[in-house]
């Protein structure tokens, strides 16, 4: 800082050309500020606000993300929180540097319709806004309708690249979805009825000014944000398309011969008939407009209309039982909304729209299967999801969704069931297509097509919805063994662990539950590499929750036990993210898979020394892993066993632990003499360890009978029990050593097998 590298910097970006050196000098300054308050004031006063705003206008992705990137740990230096998901900002801090923030943040949300910056600029400091404003980041939300935002935000959602004016704002295919998103997120935070009175008169002064007057321009806008509140902030945008009057202006925008209004409105009625009483409405009114708009010649028209009418078809949802239109009405929209996807002369727009009808009609199990058996139609989509274009994810990534049937399913009690059909109410039915064997079949048909590179490229949106749709996706394919390898191979894994980081709570277990079962099958090195196997340990740990189901818990328990078997630094992460006390808890479930998933995760926990101490304390851990050895599962018994042998051979402590058991005769005999070879070697091994070099504990044991289970073992004539033949006979040598038994000379010997035949003479 004292050399002046910020002024350099400052002048070498001026006239830099190369954009490699360009991106790499504001990636400087992000580190300059990183963690440091004194160094972060002190380049703002070097270089200035306005100079940051430069630096992310840009026509480059990687300058923009570097800019975005950089403002970033500006607002993470002064708010004390981290650049990782899931960290709170500091309170103190936060309050302390609050004048910072909010001079950067108002900067901000005043450049969100700046008319001369490019569309990627926009986009970025709309997701800057975005990331910021929510209570568990920086709960700047009220803040931001008070100044106004919200205006800007719907300036910026009534833009529409294929109308320009005098004025207009450059945008990119997804500025208004990510507009969109913002004011969903901020409309989270208006928590209280003011606080939403507020937002929702802010949206209302919009309406009004652009109806104010008269022009054409005023109602396409007016129009285009109404569309994008519908796909936002929901609640609001049915507010006010249920105003008087507003419904009837789309109506008759629809109907005139202007191929701009048309298509305007007709995407409106396709988001205004998300909820059953909106499409209803829509078919009573709409439906005879929507026919004529699809016999347009206008394509752009045609397939919006389209799109529209399979909403409408769609309100039944999986229902087999329920048709808004005539049989097979369905099966050709399909067919219309297929020929739109494959054709190549369509533009990206044409694909997007077609792509959104078949997320309506592929609740349709009919449509699944016919779509599925479509190659292209495949590829197509999958094309338009390695794009990347944030307006084509919601299509695309619903579609998938349908295909997978990866939606969540309502599971109907047997009772109420009986009681519905009593009340003669009305019962959804599920479609034969939609077993298990065709459900499985469209996965592997759609993981072979590349499905997880087109999911990559989506997972980068920050709307938390669309995230749960793509990590359910992702779970579908997992849920496949052969599947797994292709979602780490193709970069699923890597995905997978943001996705269960940051999200809906829905969102965050589906991701976490898909992780596991990558972690059960495939070698955690090659599907976790490097840093990613510590990242992926708290994802798992959550799965260890009661709300979770039996199955989550197991996979979790599972993965957990092939991290836990890695490295001491694996183990270490597990310990710190408190997983030890989380996963005995299963020890104790009346399931038998869970408590053998917890014993065996245990029996790879042991080897880190912090375990031992754990069970070296005054508790029951160890005793309770010794009752486990009488349990009737053999993967349990072993699992426990081998913990124990781990646990004996290093603490005297957990040996002198087992012999307080009122029981641990009858465990020792149910090692030593388990007709499993495995087990009964873990068994002796244990055994040589609690006697080794304790001569009171080995003279405790051998009054029992356990010397005669040794001998008897000794003499077995069977190879596959050659290890535990070894110990059981090292066990004896210690105890002889020990002084505890003494070998008997071979008169004594002779003398007490004559008289074990006298007494067989007799007893015959």
């Amino acid at each position: 800082m004292k050399s002046g590298v910020v002024n350099k910097i400052q002048q070498l970006v001026k006239f830099e050309k190369n954009m490699d050196i360009y991106v790499n000098a504001i990636r400087v300054i992000g580190q300059l500020c990183k963690r440091s308050v004194d160094r972060t004031k002190e380049i703002i006063k070097l270089v200035g606000i306005p100079w940051f705003l430069e630096i992310i206008d840009s026509d480059s992705e990687a300058r923009v993300n570097a800019a975005q990137y950089c403002l970033q740990v500006i607002l993470n230096t002064f708010s004390g929180m981290d650049t990782k998901k899931d960290t709170k900002p500091d309170p103190t801090l936060c309050e302390q540097y609050k004048s910072e923030i909010d001079t950067l943040l108002t900067c901000l949300t005043y450049s969100i319709t700046n008319r001369v910056i490019t569309g990627l600029a926009r986009d970025a400091i709309i997701e800057l806004i975005m990331r910021n404003c929510h209570f568990s980041s920086l709960n700047w939300a009220e803040r931001f309708v008070e100044i106004r935002g919200l205006h800007r935000l719907l300036e910026v959602c009534s833009e529409l690249e294929e109308y320009k004016y005098e004025s207009a704002m450059n945008i990119t295919e997804s500025s208004r979805t990510v507009a969109a998103a913002c004011m969903a997120r901020i409309y989270e935070n208006m928590y209280y009825e003011q606080a939403r009175e507020k937002f929702h008169s802010q949206v209302d002064d919009f309406v009004k000014d652009k109806l104010l007057t008269p022009d054409l321009e005023s109602k396409v806008r007016v129009t285009v944000a109404i569309t994008s509140l519908l796909r936002g902030p929901l609640d609001v945008g049915n507010y006010i398309i249920s105003k008087e009057g507003i419904m009837e202006m789309i109506l008759v925008m629809a109907q005139t011969d202007d191929p701009l209004q048309q298509k305007v409105a007709c995407e409106c009625l396709v988001a205004a008939a998300s909820k059953k009483d909106k499409a209803r409405t829509i078919i009573n009114k709409g439906v005879d407009i929507l026919k004529s708009l699809y016999a347009s010649k206008n394509d752009a028209v045609r397939v919006r209309a389209l799109v529209g009418l399979c909403k409408i078809g769609s309100f039944g949802g999986d229902d087999a039982s329920i048709r808004p239109f005539a049989d097979g009405s369905t099966k050709k929209l399909a067919e219309a909304c297929t020929k739109f996807l494959v054709n190549p002369a369509k533009d990206k727009d044409m694909r997007k729209w077609a792509a959104e009808g078949l997320s309506y009609l592929t609740l349709d199990a009919d449509v699944k299967e016919s779509l599925v058996d479509n190659k292209l139609a495949i590829q197509s989509l999958i094309e338009l999801a390695k794009s990347g274009d944030q307006s084509c994810l919601y299509g695309v990534v619903t579609t998938l969704v349908n295909l997978c049937n990866a939606y969540e399913k309502q599971e109907l009690m047997p009772e109420m069931l009986e009681l519905a059909k009593f009340a003669k109410h009305h019962i959804p039915e599920q479609h034969e297509l939609d077993d298990p064997d065709f459900v499985n079949k469209r996965l592997t048909i759609l993981c072979k097509a590349g499905v997880t590179t087109g999911l990559v490229a989506l997972a980068k949106t920050e709307s938390h919805n669309s995230r749960e749709l793509i990590a359910r996706v992702f779970n579908a394919i997992c849920s496949l063994q052969d599947l797994r390898g292709i979602v780490v191979q193709q970069g699923g894994a890597k995905v997978l662990i943001p996705l269960a980081v940051e999200g809906t709570n829905n969102g965050k277990k589906q991701a976490a539950q898909a992780l596991a079962r990558i972690g059960i099958t495939i070698n955690p090195e090659v599907a976790f590499p490097g840093q990613r196997n510590l990242e992926v340990v708290r994802p798992l740990i959550a799965l260890l929750h009661p709300d979770c189901t039996a199955l989550e818990n197991f996979e979790a328990l599972m993965a957990l036990c092939n991290l836990a078997g890695m490295n001491e630094t694996t183990r270490n992460r597990i310990l710190k993210e408190g997983g030890l006390a989380k996963i005995e808890h299963y020890l104790y479930e009346d399931h038998v898979m869970l408590t053998r998933a917890a014993a065996q995760c245990i029996c790879n926990l042991v080897q880190s020394e912090e375990v031992v101490k754990a069970f070296e304390g005054n508790n029951d851990k160890t005793k309770y892993l010794y009752l486990l050895c009488q349990e009737e599962d053999v993967d349990t018994v072993m699992a426990a066993a081998g913990a124990l042998c781990v646990l004996t051979s290093i603490s005297k402590g957990c040996c002198r632990k087992l012999l307080d058991l009122n029981s641990w005769v009858e465990s020792l005999r149910c090692l030593l003499a388990n007709p499993n070879n495995e087990i009964q070697y873990r068994g002796v091994y244990m055994l040589y360890n609690i006697i080794n070099g304790d001569r009171d504990t080995a003279a405790k044991i051998f009054e029992t009978d356990v010397m005669e289970i040794l001998m008897a073992l000794t003499k077995l004539d069977n190879p596959e029990i050659k290890k535990a033949q070894e110990y059981a006979e090292k066990c004896l040598q210690t105890a002889e050593n020990l002084g505890v038994i003494r070998k008997p000379d071979e008169g004594a010997l002779s003398a007490s097998i004559q008289e074990e035949q006298i007494i067989e003479e007799e007893e015959d």
